[in-house]
């Protein structure tokens, strides 16, 4: 190729490429530009939010996954406190804690009316476990108030009484327990001085979560073997639910051959 050519060749290459240029590159603006300061708030904003969007990233990438529940429960509730006829071969299990709001509220509106129908009625045995939330610091030292109220055959007065009453515990609130469920106060006292049922109510706290069971009030409802001491549960329930929806499934379960 001769000199000439080459010139005129790459001429023309540079004016296409600079039509090109001018073809992509953004018309200059008429806007006037924004103050400094402005722009280096607006520069921020954007980074705050990108930061957000990589933690929740993060977070969703290292969240750990719950076990999946499996279908049929077995646990042991052997020496558990219950209610009801020793021969009943359906049960519930319920984990519970004596601040939780809603705890109360199953205890004093749906639980009267399960007991009535099916408790005090022989058709149903009933389980009471504790699995006090961190939320609620006070809360283990009144399930071994129940506890050390079961040592004097009042468990469930105890237990009654801490629900109808979910407020600090305090001396006055320990006269109105020794009062109204009707303890003998240096036995009692005693009892809450020592160390017992610590690990039992860390026990009961560890099985509940291994099985998945993370809020209260919660409860597990199926069979009993014969001797009694393992539960079978096929239902579980997490939340105070209806007394309709207990009822249901516990008609179903006492229709089973294996209830009767």
């Amino acid at each position: 190729m001769s000199p000439r050519s080459c010139l005129l060749r790459c001429a023309g290459l540079a004016l296409l490429l600079g039509s090109s240029l001018s073809a992509q590159a953004p018309a200059p603006s008429t806007a006037p530009a924004l103050p400094l300061q402005q722009q280096i708030d607006e520069l921020r904003a954007e980074l705050r939010e990108i930061k957000a969007l990589l933690q929740e990233r993060r977070d969703r990438v290292e969240a750990p996954i719950a076990p999946k529940r499996p279908e049929v429960l077995s646990v042991n509730v052997h020496g558990e406190p219950f209610r009801g006829s020793a021969l009943a071969r359906v049960a519930i299990l319920e984990y519970s804690d004596f601040d939780c709001s809603y705890c109360a509220q199953y205890a004093t509106t749906i639980y009267p009316l399960l007991d009535h129908a099916y408790v005090q009625a022989g058709k149903v045995k009933y389980f009471f476990r504790d699995l006090p939330g961190p939320e609620h610091p006070g809360a283990t030292f009144k399930a071994r108030l129940a506890r050390c109220a079961g040592e004097q055959e009042k468990f469930w007065e105890g237990h009654d009484h801490l629900f109808r009453n979910q407020v600090p515990f305090d001396n006055q609130a320990m006269e109105r327990l020794l009062k109204n469920v009707g303890l003998e106060e240096n036995a009692f006292k005693a009892c809450i001085q020592s160390d017992r049922y610590i690990e039992i109510l860390q026990r009961s706290a560890q099985g509940a979560r291994r099985m998945g069971l993370n809020g209260t009030p919660a409860f597990l409802i199926g069979t009993l073997s014969e001797d009694g001491r393992l539960l079978t549960a096929t239902k579980v329930f997490l939340g105070a639910e209806s007394y309709e929806a207990f009822r249901t499934v516990l008609d179903e379960l006492l229709k089973a051959p294996q209830a009767n």
